[in-house]
């Protein structure tokens, strides 16, 4: 495991302007040089506490990170899920992602460990850290402390939905430390983790909403509520107990939303959804933040644009490492404004150069991270500065979380129904009648709105795990787990393939990482 010099923190200073909206950045660039700094004087006055959340923050970014050629890392979550394929195959790595036979040396595995383990280090720093800072207004310190808590629990939600048992360190960390070896911890202790974590941000004091990108109550509560799903589910099989746990929390996001629909709300349009204008408000309940125009990083997905094909200022570039499934495109219900062409989540043509004439694609793209702002759109230039965030947790999947979980309770309520009649309205679907519904109709109808509304946003493949479940786009239903095929490769899964492989690497570090998982 690798752990971050303080020096790191001086590196984001940018990023800090760009999150604190505070004028306080260069009284801090003042207060020492980086060289002078240790960690026992780093931590002195607030400004070092806001530069250390900052510097979290700016490590959440890994999943933007490059994974050799034509790669990024966050396709490790979409390669696997059979929604996605390649135009190409360039990338051994990747191929191997999506022809299901990567192991503990695909570079992906060990950059999402990294990245994942780094946030959680740092978040540690800060926990440690922040409360000694003396003076320090109480408010300001428990609002940080409660970011932190949640961008860890954040992190080891994500690192044990991906290896299952893994190491569980909540201090920070030095080659003397007595566990700087660690083994790994049950599953059952990380969960208890993350519910603490989060249940103490929830009660940090944080707005509802944060227009600056910073962690706020509505996703701190529906992260919550998500974990709760999951926990019900697979590996952990909680139950009824934590369906309603799962329920309750969501509805909260719910009942606030409905009493104040201009600050959490679907966008009436899928446009807004993917409008740099709109980053940080409605819909958006938390985003991993770029902003070119400050040194912040560019929008990271540009792996999604087609190969060879003249869709943006570049002319005809782009990677095509990430493109739809054309059955997976094709199972979604005739007339849902999410396929149309760029008005939803795709698009089969485009503007010669984002600007110049129409021209056919000849196959579906993912158009959800697509910027036009950046890009252009027809007549119209684009910047060439793509400042658009990244989707981490969106107001459509708590509502989809408290259908499926108030479902799963035996009663399909009028708040449940509507909660799934609000996605389906947004893309002009009909949705039946609340009557002709039975819990397993219902429950099946609100996981393909979960694969269609919230597909290409690193989700799909974690409900395929707690779910046990994988969907068919051929025959629209859902097929177990083992033994389904991705199409993307025409393999079948295995039960291997519930966990990913603890990276090579990592093992010869750590002997005490063993036993790898299971398969690997």
């Amino acid at each position: 495991m690798k752990h971050k010099s303080f020096s790191y923190l001086y590196k984001i200073v940018v990023a800090i302007c760009f999150l604190v909206v505070t004028n306080s950045c260069t009284d801090f660039l003042k207060e020492q040089a980086p060289s002078n700094l240790t960690p026992e004087n780093f931590y002195s006055i607030p400004d070092h506490a806001e530069a250390a959340i900052a510097s979290v923050y700016a490590d959440l970014r890994f999943m933007g990170g490059g994974a050799g050629i034509f790669s990024s890392n966050w396709q490790l979550l979409e390669a696997l899920t059979g929604t996605s394929t390649t135009e190409t195959a360039q990338n051994s790595d990747l191929n191997n992602l999506y022809g299901l036979v990567h192991d503990g040396n695909t570079i992906h595995v060990r950059n999402y460990w990294n990245g994942l383990y780094r946030v959680i280090a740092q978040a540690n720093q800060v926990i440690a850290k922040v409360p000694g800072i003396t003076p320090m207004p109480e408010a300001q310190k428990k609002s940080i402390l409660g970011e932190a808590k949640f961008l860890r629990a954040s992190a080891y939600f994500t690192a044990v939905r991906l290896w299952g048992d893994i190491p569980l360190i909540t201090a920070p960390q030095t080659a003397t430390s007595e566990d700087f070896l660690p083994k790994r911890a049950p599953k059952e202790q990380i969960y208890d983790l993350i519910v603490k974590d989060l249940i103490e941000a929830e009660a940090s004091g944080l707005p509802w909403m944060n227009l600056n990108g910073r962690v706020n109550s509505a996703a701190i509560k529906t992260q919550l509520s998500l974990v709760y799903l999951t926990m019900a589910g697979f590996p952990m099989s909680k139950g009824a107990t934590h369906y309603k746990l799962a329920a309750d929390k969501a509805l909260e996001v719910i009942t606030y939303a409905n009493a104040n629909p201009t600050v959490i709300n679907l966008f009436p349009t899928y446009a807004e959804t993917r409008r740099e204008t709109l980053k940080n408000r409605l819909e958006h309940l938390f985003m991993l933040q770029y902003n070119n125009s400050i040194g912040v990083g560019g929008n990271p997905m540009g792996n999604m644009f087609p190969n060879f094909k003249p869709v943006t200022f570049n002319g005809p570039g782009g990677t095509g490492s990430t493109v739809p499934t054309l059955a997976f495109y094709n199972s979604y219900e005739p007339g849902d404004l999410r396929t149309k062409d760029q008005e939803g989540y795709f698009y089969t043509s485009y503007f010669t150069n984002g600007n110049g004439a129409r021209f056919e694609l000849n196959a579906p793209y993912i158009f959800k991270h697509f910027n036009q702002i950046a890009n252009g759109s027809s007549g119209v230039a684009g910047t060439r500065n793509d400042n658009l965030n990244v989707p981490q947790i969106r107001y459509a999947e708590t509502l989809l979380i408290y259908a499926e979980a108030q479902n799963e309770l035996g009663t399909i309520t009028p708040e449940a129904y509507a909660s799934l009649k609000k996605i389906r309205d947004r893309a002009k679907l009909a949705t039946p009648d609340i009557g002709t519904y039975t819990q397993s109709s219902f429950r099946n109808a609100v996981w393909k709105e979960r694969w269609h509304e919230l597909c290409y946003e690193q989700i799909t493949w974690f409900d395929m795990i707690r779910l046990r479940k994988s969907f068919n786009p051929i025959t629209k239903t859902f097929e177990e787990f083992v033994g389904s095929t991705n199409l993307s490769s025409n393999q079948k899964l295995q039960q291997k393939h519930l966990l990913l492989p603890l990276p090579t690497q990592e093992m010869l570090n750590n002997p005490n990482l063993t036993p790898q998982n299971t398969g690997y």
